[in-house]
């Protein structure tokens, strides 16, 4: 497959996460009377992951995420020439998705970005979590969901099933850290909105961007020794 078609995958995947994912929490996590709440808007972003993964998966791999990209070169699993094209890619649709929600969503009267998904610590938590307990957070979060991805992307496990695990990991993830971070483990997730959001979400994305990149960059380490035939 030719790198620009592995790119426009990508972009569109990841198009499609921040439209879905953020959408469901900006247009319909607080709709009066059928909002959708936590576990919606956890289902939401594991949805997406899991219909792009049978979709593009066969094009691009479906990273959708610069830190599962990253994660993936530590891990020997791509290709450490085409990081910065896929980052790239990545970052764009996330920021089209981004965009397109804006659209939709300032169309309602009286419309406020009111944080517009975006990712945060401190006063910006959804729980009031601090700049520590965020880092720690969206690490281990992230952590684990490179080793979903990099366990159920093994050859020696069920291939068909491999997306199924990683968008019901994600939806996990949701669950858990929502309240903490308003979940990022993926910057271009996180940057897409905090364009739009702009102020406090701009100043508070470099922790969005470090701490998923740490804790890819550490779970394609441990995968590499756990995944390793003795």
């Amino acid at each position: 497959m030719s790198l620009s078609k592995k790119l426009g995958a990508e972009f569109i995947g990841t198009f499609w996460l921040v439209l879905g994912g953020c959408g469901s929490a900006v247009l319909a996590a607080a709709f009066p009377d059928v909002g959708i709440g936590l576990l919606g808007v956890s289902l939401a972003f594991g949805l997406t992951v899991l219909t792009m993964a049978y979709a593009i998966g066969h094009i691009s791999g479906c990273h959708l995420n610069p830190a599962v990209s990253v994660g993936l070169v530590i891990g020997g699993r791509f290709s450490a020439a085409e990081l910065g094209p896929y980052v790239l890619a990545q970052v764009l649709g996330g920021v089209a998705g981004a965009a397109v929600l804006f659209l939709i969503a300032s169309g309602q009267p009286g419309f406020e970005t009111a944080g517009f998904a975006s990712n945060g610590f401190g006063e910006h938590s959804p729980g009031g979590y601090s700049l520590t307990a965020a880092l720690i957070c969206e690490v281990v979060m992230t952590f684990m969901f490179l080793i979903i991805i990099l366990g159920a992307t093994d050859e020696r496990a069920p291939a068909a099933l491999a997306p199924v695990a990683i968008g019901l990991g994600l939806t996990l993830i949701h669950l858990i850290s929502i309240p903490v971070t308003n979940t990022s483990v993926n910057p271009a997730r996180s940057t897409g909105v905090a364009l739009f959001e702009g102020g406090w979400a701009i100043s508070q994305l470099w922790l969005f961007w470090v701490a998923p990149i740490i804790g890819a960059a550490l779970a394609g380490v441990v995968y590499t020794w756990l995944g390793k035939e003795d």
